[in-house]
């Protein structure tokens, strides 16, 4: 876990915002006892986590496909080759929304905004080197034209439908 305690602050208000927004389907669904919070979602997302990620063609269709998610500092990082399509929508269009779903124990919703890391970036150093320690070697090297991006959240929500035993499975505490 690399979240700092203003990264948890910045984390729980986005989740509490997001929660006391959403339409009442979805806190019906998603109650205090099953929304996870700031300190419960980063210690329950290191690690490699597969993301379901949608971006939006040219004509507005939907596109969903997965990436290797890593949450750093209260948001998704990824990574996709310059040549995919989801390149090529994020640069016309860089709203995306991302999901990671554990089988039926954990789910994690985002919206928001898909910024293309560069090395001029805050955070480019330590978001290249957590991926590197991860894979044991650049992910640049991957091909010609690969690209790291950030998700810069406008809403998210987590949900665990038995949160202290998903959290006591996990060994996740709640302090």
């Amino acid at each position: 876990m690399l979240e700092s305690e203003p990264d948890l602050r910045e984390l729980q208000d986005l989740l509490d915002r997001s929660r006391a927004g959403a339409t009442k389907h979805l806190r019906d669904i998603i109650g205090d006892d099953r929304a996870l919070t700031a300190a419960e979602v980063a210690g329950l997302l290191t690690g490699m986590k597969v993301l379901a990620l949608s971006t939006v063609t040219a004509g507005g269709e939907p596109r969903i496909s997965c990436v290797d998610g890593h949450f750093l500092h209260g948001t998704w990082t990824f990574s996709t080759d310059g040549a995919a399509a989801k390149a090529r929508h994020i640069e016309a269009r860089p709203a995306v929304s991302a999901a990671h779903v554990d089988g039926e124990d954990l789910a994690l919703f985002a919206h928001g905004v898909a910024e293309r890391l560069e090395p001029e970036h805050e955070g480019w150093d330590e978001t290249l080197g957590h991926w590197t320690a991860h894979y044991g070697e650049s992910p640049l090297g991957w091909g010609d034209d690969v690209r790291l991006y950030r998700l810069r959240p406008t809403f998210m929500v987590g949900y665990a439908p038995d949160r202290p035993g998903l959290l006591a499975r996990r060994g996740v505490t709640t302090a």
